[in-house]
């Protein structure tokens, strides 16, 4: 049992050293990213309707490191503010599937040709289903400002033009790079570090335990292969990077590569919590065009990577997939594993004493608090949305969203508890008074 254990134990290690160096270095360009591509400006970039902004929310949700879970609040908040049926939707399609993140530990553990057939695929489901939603799926009327009554028109152009405000001044280098440090290397580690956990063991026990071509004895290559991880993927909730050794474990077990890429288009687009929220934001629709889309693309993809990777094996020998190829693990890897592992730690300990300390001031400087309890919160995304929310309403001066306790402080001279409600619920979330 002991040696049982050990073996675990090193496969484990092993997997964790091979993506490591990537996934590091997938951090640091998605805190690069974190610095460019704010809210603000995906909202004023894929608001309107036609074919453009679906385009876009397609086009920029595949390189964004956000999960299955954390891309919920953002379409919300984008649908919220402005983006049209048909480009929520194709940012609710091709956001979870990839990321800059997951791209370059698919690179790392499963070669080349999956590292670029992957990000097509996503860009082209989010396209179709996006552009299906903006065709089939009518736009409601949305109520359009109230003008102005005369009379205050008047007293607007009679009154003085009041000076410009100064505009603020552009960050430094130095606050642009803490930026994107404490994006990189602690806010998005501390909320992939249980679902990579939790994959990598898994990949490591599958490696140490079972047989190499296991599942090949009983399911063939082909369509039923593929469907079976169709499967699997759909009622999983697991996000793009940590599917990836999961997936490296499946090929070894004897699954065809396109019955793994099945499960990582199905596993990281498809979850109850992203289904529930698409039918009561979209409209069942939008939510069966989403649904179709994800089996469609899922299936054909996959069959489509099944016939070419033969030919690509014979012409390209060296874009096979490196599944488990330990014995090519060196020390930098095992280092990177190591600073891995204590960029983990240091992220998970960091953002939890930060989130005490944010609450505790909150409560102790506000004229009027209320707390909320926010459930089905993820990730930093699901707290960065639940704090724009609820900090627009009028009333409300600061809202501090505490992730591990589940729960929104809310302080300010008149709160609504009814509207801070709403606007938790219409993220995808459910809110409540805390009792």
């Amino acid at each position: 049992m002991i040696a049982l254990l050990l073996h675990v134990a090193r496969e484990t290690w092993l997997v964790a050293a091979q993506m490591s160096p990537w996934l590091l270095l997938g951090f640091l360009v998605a805190g690069a990213l974190s610095t460019v591509i704010a809210p603000a400006w995906l909202e004023r970039h894929l608001g309107g309707r036609g074919a453009g902004p679906v385009f876009k929310a397609a086009a920029l949700g595949v390189p964004l490191p956000l999960c299955s879970c954390g891309v919920i609040p953002v379409a919300a908040s984008l649908r919220s503010h402005g983006a049209s049926r048909g480009a929520t939707t194709a940012f609710l399609l091709s956001t979870p599937q990839t990321g800059v993140d997951s791209i370059l530990i698919t690179y790392t553990m499963l070669g080349p040709v999956f590292a670029v057939f992957r990000p097509v695929v996503a860009l082209v489901t989010g396209l179709v289903g996006g552009g299906l939603v903006e065709a089939f799926v009518p736009e409601e009327a949305r109520p359009a400002p109230p003008k102005p009554a005369p009379q205050a028109m008047v007293f607007q152009m009679a009154a003085p033009v009041p000076a410009a405000a100064a505009p603020a001044p552009a960050p430094t280098w130095r606050a642009r790079l803490r930026e994107l440090l404490a994006y990189g290397l602690v806010t998005l580690p501390a909320d992939l570090w249980r679902a990579l956990l939790i994959g990598v063991v898994l990949a490591g026990v599958i490696s140490a335990v079972v047989p190499a071509d296991f599942v090949a004895r009983y399911v063939h290559p082909g369509p039923l292969s593929v469907l079976l991880m169709m499967a699997v993927g759909i009622p999983l909730y697991v996000c793009a990077t940590a599917s990836v050794p999961l997936a490296a474990g499946f090929i070894f077990m004897g699954l065809s590569p396109g019955a793994a890429l099945a499960f990582l288009i199905a596993g990281p687009g498809t979850n109850a919590a992203t289904l529930t929220t698409i039918g009561r934001v979209l409209g069942r629709r939008a939510l069966g065009i989403f649904l179709v889309t994800i089996a469609v693309s899922a299936f054909g993809a996959g069959l489509l990577l099944d016939a070419l990777m033969p030919w690509l094996g014979r012409a390209m020998p060296s874009l096979a997939p490196p599944v488990h190829c330990h014995g090519e693990v060196s020390l930098w890897s095992h280092l990177a594993a190591v600073a891995l592992v204590l960029v983990m730690a240091n992220a998970v300990w960091r953002t939890r004493r930060a989130g005490r300390a944010k609450a505790a001031a909150a409560g102790r400087a506000a004229s009027r608090t209320t707390v909320f309890v926010v459930e089905g919160m993820h990730c930093s995304h699901c707290v960065q949305s639940v704090t724009r929310a609820v900090g627009e309403l009028p009333g409300v001066a600061s809202c501090v969203v505490d992730l591990q306790g589940g729960s929104a402080t809310v302080s300010g001279p008149a709160i609504e508890a009814r509207a801070v409600v709403a606007a938790i619920d219409a993220l995808g979330f459910r809110g409540r008074l805390r009792d």
